[in-house]
This record gives C-alpha cells, structure tokens and sequence, in this order.
C-alpha cells in the first residue's frame, strides 16, 4: 500500500539519495517530484525512499536557502 503523499511544501528527506533534503511538489505517476529548498531542479523519487524531515534537517535547509538567497542566487 503506497503510502499518501504530504502537503505540497513539506520538507521530505529522500533516503535513496544520502538524506539529500527536498520540497514536495507532487505526485508524478507512482513516484514523488521533490525540489530542493533553495530551488533548482526538481527529482523523482519513489514514496518508499521518503521520511518526513527532522527538525534540525529543516532547518539546516531553510538556512541554506536563506545563504543562497543572500548571495542572489535564488528570488
């Protein structure tokens, strides 16, 4: 049983890919679109390769984004 997907938005971590933080962005087929927080390029991943993130995963996302935002390469 696929389990269902978060709220658009939720930060999700993707096991398959060394823990690499992402935004979910939706469901595409039987895998999730996941785009990292400070943008870029979106990836698929299949559901069962995702948690949800921890705190401290959050925020060590959030504030790379807020580095690159400060740096002008993200809006």
């Amino acid at each position: 049983m696929e389990p269902l997907p978060p709220a658009v938005g939720a930060l999700l971590v993707d096991t398959s890919r060394g823990d690499r933080v992402g935004e979910f962005r939706g469901v595409a087929g039987c895998y999730w679109s996941l785009r990292p927080v400070g943008g870029r390029r979106e990836w698929e991943v299949e559901p069962r390769y995702v948690r949800p993130a921890l705190v401290i995963e959050q925020l060590r996302a959030r504030i790379a984004r807020m580095n690159a935002r400060s740096r002008g390469e993200v809006l």
